[in-house]
């Protein structure tokens, strides 16, 4: 995702440099040759000079510290983590993020991120938000098939009426229809954080949960090391985003979502939100999308790189 990111970056005109730093040193080197002209090592990203925001795209568990670091020097952060941890540390540096004047942006991602910006879209349309659900198949490569395969077997958070309920990883199974070729999958609770980002965003909404597709060997060995190699960058995936809410009197349901390969749209989701906190066009504070931007600019924008949302117009 990391390398997708970069390869949208170097191709913006605003954009000057884009420095690749951490990981490895042959991976670094790839991405730094797939970058062009506009990209340079940046080694262990210690000593990179003067830089306008710093996009995360490392393993769980760094991108908490990394967002204070950063933070500290003035620098706006985008973080593309689904990692419950790393986004609950990143939600803590709001109050601090608004001090300084700097946008955090958490979960810039296929889902959550592009789920934010469907459920903020979506949510327009109504008078009154009363549910969001999410639901999300296929993975960006070996990072994140780990991450969901631990995910299967952890705890999942669930907002309904106002508290946090928590429910074993594996229970809740529903079918959910994703755009074709993919159709309907059985989705199943799961540690995510799309509830933690979305709850704020939207003050007095009833239930918000997330859903992550599953086969049955997915459920069976989830307490288990993965038994197989995960595909280098992953195959076709897709999400979905359904809300239900009120338009005057009445009340409606509208499902939206997007097929891709997940490290693709990943990657240009991150990177559009790192050139929008560049720009000044993300306001300060950390959260997520749906509380940060304007969705339709954001999603043409988006739609331009060939990342397009779809509308469900099946039967209920």
């Amino acid at each position: 995702m990391g390398a997708r990111a970069v390869r949208q970056l170097v191709e913006a005109d605003e954009i000057t440099d884009v420095i690749v730093a951490g990981g490895r040193d042959a991976a670094r080197a790839d991405v730094v040759t797939g970058g062009g002209e506009k990209a340079r090592d940046g080694g262990d990203g210690r000593d990179v000079g003067p830089v306008d925001a710093v996009l995360l795209a490392g393993p769980r568990g760094t991108h908490g510290p990394m967002a204070e670091e950063q933070l500290a020097q003035g620098r706006a952060v985008v973080s593309c983590s689904d990692d419950v941890d790393d986004v609950r540390r990143l939600l803590a540096l709001d109050a601090e993020a608004k001090a300084r004047g700097v946008s955090v942006v958490i979960g810039a991602g296929f889902s959550p991120g592009y789920t934010c910006l469907l459920a903020r879209h979506a949510a327009n349309r109504f008078d009154t938000v009363d549910e969001i659900h999410v639901a999300r198949s296929g993975t960006g490569g070996p990072a994140c098939a780990r991450q969901h395969h631990r995910a299967r077997s952890r705890t999942a958070l669930d907002w309904r009426d106002g508290g946090w309920q928590r429910r074993p990883g594996g229970s809740g199974r529903e079918l959910c229809w994703f755009p074709d070729p993919i159709g309907a999958e059985d989705c199943y609770r799961a540690e995510l954080p799309d509830a933690l980002l979305l709850v704020p965003a939207f003050p007095g909404v009833g239930r918000v949960t997330a859903r992550l597709a599953a086969s049955r060997s997915d459920r069976l060995t989830a307490q288990l090391p993965m038994l197989r190699k995960p595909h280098p960058e992953g195959l076709v995936g897709a999400v979905r985003v359904e809300v239900r809410g009120r338009r005057g009197t009445a009340q409606d349901v509208l499902v939206l979502g997007a097929l891709d390969r997940p490290a693709v749209a990943a990657g240009a989701v991150a990177a559009l939100a790192t050139r929008w906190a560049v720009d000044g066009r993300v306001p300060a504070g950390a959260a997520g999308l749906a509380a940060l931007v304007d969705p339709v600019p954001f999603l043409r924008e988006l739609a331009g790189v060939g990342i397009k949302a779809a509308i469900f117009e099946g039967w209920s």
